[in-house]
């Protein structure tokens, strides 16, 4: 199969850009069915992260019951920490799954020679 150069055009910015036949028999190897749609410049502004929009969810702090927004849709069942509460556990140590010893089980201290 023979490739010929050939000229589309970007639907984000509308500029006219080169599908070259290099390009369209790499896009014929991996058995793209699809025309690229973008041309290199928005195609580097895409994988850079250029328009990405984050939703915000407001919702209510576990801890403090304080209104927050959150980059995240939250999960009924998973606690929702707005920026301090979130920022002081990251700081507190990680709790320990072992029960705390109780008073019955402590040993008793050892008398120190004199």
């Amino acid at each position: 199969m023979e490739f010929t150069d050939r000229v589309l055009k970007c639907i984000d910015c509308g500029a006219e850009f080169v599908f070259t036949a290099g390009e369209q028999l790499f896009f014929h190897d991996k058995q793209f069915t699809n025309d690229p749609k973008h041309c290199k410049q928005c195609k580097a502004k895409r994988t850079r992260g250029g328009h990405r929009v984050r939703t915000e969810t407001r919702t209510t702090c576990s801890e403090c019951a304080m209104e927050t927004t959150v980059p995240f849709k939250p999960t009924q069942g998973r606690p929702v920490l707005c920026r301090s509460c979130f920022q002081q556990q990251q700081g507190k140590p990680q709790i320990a799954l072992q029960p705390e010893p109780t008073p019955e089980s402590e040993p008793e201290p050892t008398p120190e020679p004199c």
